[in-house]
């Protein structure tokens, strides 16, 4: 008899590991995927709201120099006057003291050469501007790793800030209802971190404006909301393909009661037009399992 209640006992006792030890398991890989939060340890970085990674080869002022001479030495390369480690001028339409913008040409004034960057990055296959913030960067999609610049830098190195980034289940030529783009939110106000301006509704009303370039030619989006939301993944959660879910889901943004939320009414968006996602976490271990979402509508 004491012989079976010792059994019994070992029994419970590794089945009550073995449940501790797949809770953490999960959780470490959940953490691993949608970030966590945590203090760095040594030798690591820590960006708000995410899990503290591994310093890269290069530090991130070194990987911002980078993608700013990855972009000057494009337009270069595609024929504008830019000299390395120069911004290009801004062409001026006459009259107006406004910069002229023509399909497939950057706000600088001169096209971007894709062949080249993809010298630098096989991935890189757009670039995004937001004007009123320091977001100017390449837009990066790994062929068979979705999450793989959540963690790697444009120069392949793992480790903080990551990469501006979307999955493969969106297609690369933004025709997709809903192009979901993600990055880092830094502590040093790079990537995607100046997506929080937009919860400040002075901001929110002066900057509406994202463009993103493609070899054959520039989209221009309109902002039409900003505000904070959990942390699911919206392209498994919503079937954007089918017309009744993307304007369902339209309807929701519209219906946010949240005060914290810049939502523009006057900006009527149905399901059948095309929205730009752009996702970053929040700051602070109590908004770990939520995210802000900036949208945009493709203009035509």
């Amino acid at each position: 008899m004491k012989k079976d209640k010792k059994q019994l006992i070992l029994k419970l006792i590794l089945s009550a590991a073995g449940l501790v030890a797949v809770f953490f398991l999960g959780k470490g890989l959940s953490y691993l995927r949608y970030g966590g939060s945590g203090d760095p340890g040594e030798g690591q970085e820590e960006t708000d709201g995410m899990l503290p990674l591994p310093k890269a080869a290069l530090t991130e002022e070194e990987l911002e120099a980078l993608f700013r001479t990855a972009k000057v030495n494009a337009i270069a390369q595609a024929g504008g006057e830019t000299k390395e480690g120069e911004a290009a001028p801004e062409e001026k339409a006459e009259g107006t003291g406004e910069t002229k913008e023509e399909e497939g040409e950057s706000p600088e004034g001169g096209e971007i050469d894709f062949a080249y960057l993809k010298t630098l990055n096989e991935d890189i296959y757009a670039w995004i501007t937001v004007p009123g913030t320091v977001i100017d960067y390449p837009v990066l999609q790994h062929p068979t790793d979705d999450a793989y610049y959540l963690h790697h830098n444009l120069d392949g190195s793992y480790g903080y800030p990551g990469c501006i980034y979307t999955e493969s289940l969106n297609a690369k030529d933004f025709t997709d209802p809903n192009t979901v783009i993600y990055g880092h939110n830094m502590k040093a106000g790079t990537m995607f971190a100046q997506l929080h301006e937009f919860e400040d509704r002075d901001f929110f009303d002066a900057n509406r404006e994202v463009l993103v370039y493609l070899p054959e030619k520039t989209l221009c989006y309109e902002i039409f909301a900003a505000y904070v939301y959990d942390d699911r993944h919206l392209l498994y959660s919503f079937d954007f393909s089918d017309q009744e879910v993307y304007a369902s889901y339209l309807k929701s943004i519209y219906d946010i009661r949240d005060m914290s939320a810049n939502i523009d009414k006057g900006i009527t968006v149905t399901e059948e037009d095309k929205i730009i996602t752009l996702v970053t976490c929040m700051a602070g271990e109590a908004n770990a399992e939520k995210r802000l979402l900036v949208q945009a509508v493709l203009e035509e």
